[in-house]
C-alpha cells in the first residue's frame, strides 16, 4: 500500500479519517504532518490539516521475542502471575496475558491496561531502538469490549434512523472511537464524527445528508 494524503479540520480528525478509509488501526501506519489545521475567524481564513500516512512493515521474529520478554519482565515487577501469548505476528503485534484474577491489570474502563500497553511500548522503543506497533490485551478484555461496542453502535444507528435525530455516545479513547467509526462506515444512511477534546472526545452518530 502506497503513502496517501488525508485532509480534515484537525490533525486528530485526519488520523481518525485515515483509520476508517484504510481500515487500519493507528498502530498500523506512520503519520507525517504536512499542515496543521487552522480554525480561522468567523469561518474565514481557516485551513484544513493535511497528513501523509504510510503503512508499516511486519516485525522480525527476534523483535517479537523481545517484546514478549519485556512484557514478562513487567509482569514480574508488578508481582502479577500471567502468561504472555502472541496472538498475531502482523502489525500491530498482538499479545494477550492469560491467567487467573487479572482484573488488576485491566482497571476501570481498561485504563490500567492502556497504561501497561503504553509502558510496554516505551520499553520496547528503548531496547529495540525502533518503534514497533503492538497491542496488549488481558484475558481477551479488548475483544469483549470491541464486540460490545460493535453491538452498541449498530443498535444506536438503528435508533438514529427511527428517531431521525443524532445520538452522542459517552467519551471514549481513540481506539474505541475507531471501532464505532469502522462498524458504521459502510452504512449508507449513517455517518459518524468525533467531537470534543482530550479525554472528553466522543462519537456522534447521525443521519447521512443527501
Amino acid at each position: 500500500m502506497e503513502r496517501i494524503e488525508i485532509t480534515a479540520a484537525t490533525v486528530e480528525q485526519a488520523i481518525e479519517k485515515a483509520e476508517v478509509q484504510l481500515g487500519l488501526s493507528r498502530d498500523q501506519f506512520e503519520v507525517e504532518v504536512i499542515k496543521e489545521g487552522k480554525s480561522g475567524i468567523l469561518g474565514v481564513g481557516g485551513r484544513e490539516a493535511v497528513i501523509r500516512v504510510n503503512p508499516v512493515t511486519l516485525p522480525e521474529k527476534d523483535a517479537v521475542k523481545g517484546v514478549t520478554e519485556i512484557l514478562d519482565t513487567l509482569l514480574g515487577l508488578l508481582g502479577v502471575p500471567g502468561k504472555v501469548e502472541v496472538l498475531s505476528n502482523e502489525i500491530p503485534l498482538a499479545l494477550d496475558i492469560k491467567g487467573d484474577d487479572l482484573g488488576i491489570l485491566i482497571g476501570r474502563r481498561g485504563q490500567t491496561l492502556a497504561s501497561l500497553e503504553y509502558i510496554t511500548k516505551l520499553v520496547v522503543v528503548g531496547r529495540l531502538k525502533a518503534w514497533l506497533p503492538l497491542a496488549v490485551d488481558v484475558a481477551g478484555y479488548k475483544k469483549r469490549r470491541r464486540d460490545s461496542l460493535q453491538r452498541l453502535a449498530l443498535y444506536l444507528a438503528e435508533q438514529v434512523k427511527s428517531r431521525r435525530c443524532a445520538i452522542t455516545m459517552e467519551p471514549m479513547p481513540a481506539d474505541e472511537r475507531r471501532i464505532v467509526h469502522l462498524t458504521l462506515a459502510d452504512d449508507p444512511d449513517i455517518t459518524t464524527q468525533s467531537i470534543g477534546e482530550g479525554e472528553n472526545r466522543k462519537v456522534v452518530i447521525l443521519l447521512r445528508q443527501g
